[in-house]
């Protein structure tokens, strides 16, 4: 059960467009390959370097702070997804699905909480929650 395996739940279940990392970190997996499925991917992460590991790959991706973000950033979103997410985050990417009205797709790490209102689905042996504000 890859991570990239996100990639293709995200592909079955939100039709292509603009799709948005919440949180990119150093891991990029996820992002390319549903930019390798057709999808315009933009990265987001608070940290410079994270940020520029992400456009070396070749990500479209920005500094933003999820804590006060930049609505015009994700407002023509067909999905929201975060990889892992710290706890800490949890609320605001929920917050920012609600107000932005774009749905959220979370891959927690194992025996991470997330915030209640999610839809558990088991997909090829991942638990992935899904919001749909």
């Amino acid at each position: 059960m890859p991570l990239e395996d996100l990639a293709d739940f995200i592909a079955e279940n939100f039709s292509r467009g603009k799709v948005v990392e919440l949180g990119i970190g150093f891991q990029t997996k996820v992002a390319l390959k549903l930019m390798e499925l057709g999808y315009d991917v933009l990265a987001i992460d608070w940290n410079r370097l994270a940020v520029e590991n992400a456009r070396k790959a070749g990500i479209n991706s920005v500094r933003d702070d999820l804590f006060n973000p930049r609505r015009e950033l994700y407002r023509d979103a067909v999905v929201l997804y975060a990889v892992r997410p710290t706890p800490e985050i949890m609320g605001a990417i929920l917050k920012l699905s609600e107000e932005t009205g774009v749905p959220l797709v979370i891959l927690p790490l194992t025996g991470d909480s997330v915030p209640k209102g999610l839809k558990l689905v088991n997909y090829r042996g991942l638990a992935i929650y899904v919001y749909n504000p």
